[in-house]
């Protein structure tokens, strides 16, 4: 099972149905960071049902893209999705969720699942881990995208700034990263804590081209960004592509809650909270023409 949406129609509607899978796992189990969860779900859709070259049939298989999610605190996602490709069962994802000896953890785990990349979750770990994949596909004459996506809190962190310089030193024709810019990280918005701008500026100077999505939510100008990208290529020095896609932290959750620091961390206790949050997700399904 290899499935591809093609329209833009499609792909919001897949959209809605992983948020609301989402929701309803993060009410299973408690708690997880469900507003940068949520910000990133059109890209991580985008990504996974329409450009990735990546068969949940053969996960292993050498000349597929390779997915990073640096930020692993939001690796429900990535379950969600591979739960719904069939590569794990729904059951299987409830039931050994932070079991002793079940494979899904809070942060996602390589040595346990297959379909994930690379072990994360230590913030400013991944890109590093990217540039060393991008390098081994030079070395072994392979030509695929590694694409790694941060938060832009995450940015924080210098190790990201030393891999940015690594990435363009090496001139990485087939390195991608995309920074989830939705403006909060734990301790409050990224502006009061460790301003980053200009992000598109900063990252141009580093030696990388920059593509900017405006609402990194519409899933019209995320694919107008991933169109831009060209083929992974990995034997020509040139630079890379930072892809910057502004998010709304929380997007779809109830109002008050969406767009602020409360949801970073965010508790689902009840049936009426659920119902709730069910109904502002579906909220954002379009009518189709």
């Amino acid at each position: 099972m290899s499935e591809k949406l093609q329209t833009v129609a499609q792909l919001e509607d897949k959209c809605v149905d992983i948020r609301s899978n989402l929701l309803n796992f993060i009410h299973r189990i408690g708690m997880g960071h469900l507003g940068g969860e949520l910000s990133i779900v059109e890209m991580a859709v985008a990504l996974y049902y329409k450009y990735l070259n990546f068969d949940v049939l053969n996960p292993k298989q050498e000349g597929r893209d390779r997915f990073i999610l640096s930020k692993g605190h939001c690796g429900h996602v990535l379950y969600n999705i591979l739960v719904d490709k069939g590569l794990y069962t729904k059951e299987e994802l409830w039931s050994e969720y932070n079991q002793v000896g079940g494979r899904f953890g809070m942060h996602p785990n390589f040595h346990y699942l297959k379909g994930i990349e690379a072990s994360t979750g230590s913030l400013g770990h991944g890109l590093s881990l990217s540039v060393g994949y991008a390098l081994s596909a030079r070395m072994d004459k392979r030509d695929y995208w590694v694409v790694c996506m941060t938060g832009d809190g995450e940015m924080d962190e210098g190790s990201n700034w030393e891999a940015l310089m690594t990435g363009a030193q090496y001139g990485l024709g087939n390195l991608v990263l995309i920074v989830d810019k939705n403006q909060f990280q734990i301790g409050g918005t990224t502006t009061e804590i460790k301003s980053l701008e200009p992000l598109d500026k900063r990252l141009e100077s580093f030696g990388w081209d920059v593509i900017n999505i405006e609402n990194g939510n519409d899933m019209a100008q995320v694919l107008a960004a991933l169109d831009k990208l060209p083929k992974p290529d990995s034997q020509t020095r040139r630079r890379p592509i930072a892809i910057i896609s502004n998010t709304l932290k929380g997007i779809g959750m109830i109002p008050g809650v969406a767009g602020t620091a409360g949801s970073h961390i965010f508790m689902v206790p009840n049936e009426d909270m659920e119902r709730a949050m069910f109904q502002s997700i579906e909220a954002l399904r379009k009518e189709q023409a």
